[in-house]
């Protein structure tokens, strides 16, 4: 797996075929596919979003946006992405992500409070932090200075 600056072709790919548990957090949070992807897609103009690559198919999206304390995160993905290989690529990148970020501390969040979801967090890093607008918020510390 491997990540680079996503393009429009890679939104409407991973969209085009959106994996269910994905649409249902989506739901979950209030919105819908439509919501989700404006949301991206202004991201990915503003030059936040990466497509997460599996041999040559883009099988998942995660763009961030910075605000005073943290930078918060949008995720998109196909059935594919979800596998134990992903998770250990996902703790690297989103590393990478915080530094783009100015090493704030990442928050992400999830609505549908499944078991795995938060294993896969807190594999990756993160701590969870409560509740939040009905959403579980987990946040991933800034990385320790070297």
């Amino acid at each position: 797996m491997r990540a680079r600056a996503a393009t429009i072709g890679d939104l409407e790919n991973v969209f085009r075929d959106l994996s269910k548990r994905i649409s249902d957090e989506y739901v979950a949070a209030g919105k819908d596919s439509k919501i989700a992807y404006d949301n991206l897609m202004m991201n990915l103009k503003e030059g936040r979003a990466h497509a997460l690559v599996q041999g040559e198919k883009t099988v998942a999206l995660i763009a961030w946006h910075e605000n005073s304390d943290a930078a918060d995160t949008l995720f998109a993905a196909q059935e594919d992405f979800f596998s134990a290989a992903t998770v250990r690529f996902c703790k690297r990148h989103i590393r990478h992500i915080q530094a783009l970020a100015g090493n704030l501390p990442i928050h992400s969040r999830s609505w549908l409070h499944r078991p795995d979801v938060a294993k896969w967090f807190r594999v990756i890093g993160y701590i969870e932090r409560g509740q939040e607008n009905g959403a579980k918020l987990f946040e991933l510390p800034p990385a320790p200075a070297a």
